[in-house]
Parts: structure tokens; C-alpha cells; sequence
């Protein structure tokens, strides 16, 4: 008669002609609803286009039919206006990076205001914002100047790295280069250690094979042979170069050369006498000796 009775819930029902009538029919599924594109304008004054689509769904249909006359109208209305006053607070550029934040918002605001309808919001999402021309333009600009600015440290960046490499790379190679002067230093002065070793310890072993050798039998008879051998070839040698040298009175006396050659090798390798027993013999053998000297002569070559 006018008045609400009851909701029929889904499954058989019985109504009472004349007395009972459907009046609402809400459906419980959810629906989506596009938001019209409106003017808003942001925080720093610039005024966008900006359109959404809502999701809600009924939950009490008692409400949404008693509550409001056009549930949906109503809440695309107060869609709109809560997407100009959540816009009101931000500016162009946090419109463009907190859209998702810009959504909850919306999203909340209409949730407290369509709990009377009983109607609940699922979300919302902006779909297209369109900027004024010129807005556009200049936005496009800080767009490029900021990849020129991020192109230009990035340049820069790689440059320094490779001068850091190549700096890197030049001290190794010195490293490694100095390295290898000094091992190869090492190695060649152990080299020449090793080449003055082997020839003294040959030296020696010759000195000690000779030693042996002059000690048996006609060893001084083998000596006379070496020293006339040398003397000859040091002889044959003079011509061969402008110097100045010291030769016998008669060169070519190779008997006497090794004659006194022997006399000295015999002076050596006998054993020393203490002074006073021999005063008398050292000084014979002394005046010997400068007898000896005096009949050298000398001759200058050139």
C-alpha cells in the first residue's frame, strides 16, 4: 500500500495481487560506471582534463533503493567532485607520479559518503589526463633538457672511468715492466756470479793440475816448453798494434828468456830461510838477480 514491506531474496516468492508489487529491483553483482571527462585544476593553477571509471557495487539493496534516487548518478556526481578537490592538493607533477596514491584517495572519500547508500566503492582508476597545449610543450622540454642532462653525465661518467682505466692499465705496465728490469738485473748479475765462479774454480783446478803436473818427472822440462810457447806468441803479437813495450837486449835469444823464466819460477818455489843463518846467500842471490836485470835491455817500439 505505499510503503515498504519486505525484500524478496532470491529463490520462490509469493506476492499478494493488488496488495504487494515490486517497486526496486538492485542487481548485487558488481558494476562499472565511466566517469565523464571534467576541468580540474591542480595545485600550481593548471587546469586538466581528466576522466575515470568507477567500480562499486551494491551491498545493501534496501538502501541504495530508499537511501538515494539514482544510486549510480549519485555516485558518479560525487566521484567527480572528489577527483577536482584530490586535485586541488597536488601539483601537475605529482598528479602525473602519484596517480595510484590520487586513486586510493578518490576511492576513500567516496566510501564514507556512499555508506548511507549502501553502496561500496571497489576502486577507481584515472584513465586518460589531458594538459593545456603549452603546458605540454614545456613539460615535453624539461623532458628532453632532462635526458640531455642525464646523457650528459653519463658521458662524462664513462670518460672518467676510462681515463681511470687507462691510468690503471699504465701503472701496471710500469709495475709489471720495472718487475721484469729487476729480475732481469738479478738474473743476469747471478749469471755473471755464476760465469766468475766456474772460471776461478777452473783457474784453480788448472793452477792445481799444473801444480801436480810441474812436481813429476821432467815437469821442469814441460814448464821450459810453456814458457817458450808463450814467449813466441806474445812476440809474434808486437807488430800487430802502436805500442810502447820493454824487450830484452837480444829478443830473439828464446833460450836465455826461458832461462831466466825458469830461474824465477825456481826463486818462488823454493822454501824460505830464516834471515840470520842465510844473510850471506840472500845477498849473493840479490846480486845475482840485478846481474841478471842489468843484462835486459831495452828497446821502444812504436
Amino acid at each position: 500500500m505505499g510503503r515498504f514491506h519486505r525484500i524478496l531474496e532470491p529463490g520462490l516468492n509469493v506476492l499478494i495481487p493488488v496488495l504487494d508489487r515490486i517497486r526496486y529491483v538492485q542487481s548485487l553483482k558488481e558494476i562499472v560506471i565511466n566517469v565523464p571527462e571534467q576541468s580540474a585544476v591542480t595545485l600550481d593553477n593548471v587546469t586538466l582534463q581528466i576522466d575515470g571509471v568507477l567500480y562499486l557495487r551494491i551491498m545493501d539493496p534496501y538502501k541504495a533503493s530508499y537511501g538515494v534516487e539514482d544510486p549510480e548518478y549519485a555516485v558518479t556526481q560525487l566521484a567527480q567532485t572528489t577527483m577536482r578537490s584530490e586535485l586541488g592538493k597536488l601539483s601537475l607533477d605529482k598528479v602525473f607520479r602519484e596517480r595510484e596514491s590520487l586513486n586510493a584517495n578518490i576511492v576513500d572519500a567516496i566510501n564514507q559518503a556512499a555508506d548511507y547508500w549502501g553502496i561500496r566503492c571497489l576502486r577507481y582508476e584515472i584513465k586518460d589526463i589531458h594538459v593545456p597545449p603549452r603546458v605540454k610543450e614545456s613539460m615535453q622540454m624539461q623532458v628532453e633538457a632532462e635526458r640531455r642532462k642525464r646523457a650528459t653525465v653519463l658521458e662524462s661518467e664513462g670518460t672518467r672511468e676510462s681515463a681511470i682505466n687507462v691510468a690503471e692499465g699504465k701503472k701496471q705496465a710500469q709495475i709489471l715492466a720495472s718487475e721484469a728490469e729487476k729480475a732481469e738485473q738479478i738474473n743476469q748479475a747471478a749469471g755473471e756470479a755464476s760465469a766468475v765462479l766456474a772460471k776461478a774454480k777452473a783457474k784453480a783446478e788448472a793452477i792445481r793440475i799444473l801444480a801436480s803436473a810441474l812436481t813429476q818427472h821432467n815437469g821442469d822440462a814441460a814448464a821450459s816448453l810453456t814458457v817458450a810457447e808463450q814467449y813466441v806468441s806474445a812476440f809474434s803479437k808486437l807488430a800487430k798494434d802502436s805500442n810502447t813495450v820493454l824487450l830484452p837486449s837480444n829478443p830473439s835469444d828464446v833460450t836465455s828468456m826461458v832461462a831466466q823464466a825458469m830461474g824465477v819460477y825456481g826463486a818462488l818455489t823454493k822454501a824460505p830461510v830464516p834471515e840470520s843463518k842465510n844473510s850471506g846467500k840472500n845477498s849473493r842471490d840479490a846480486q845475482g838477480t840485478d846481474a841478471n836485470l842489468e843484462e835486459l835491455g831495452r828497446v821502444k817500439l812504436s
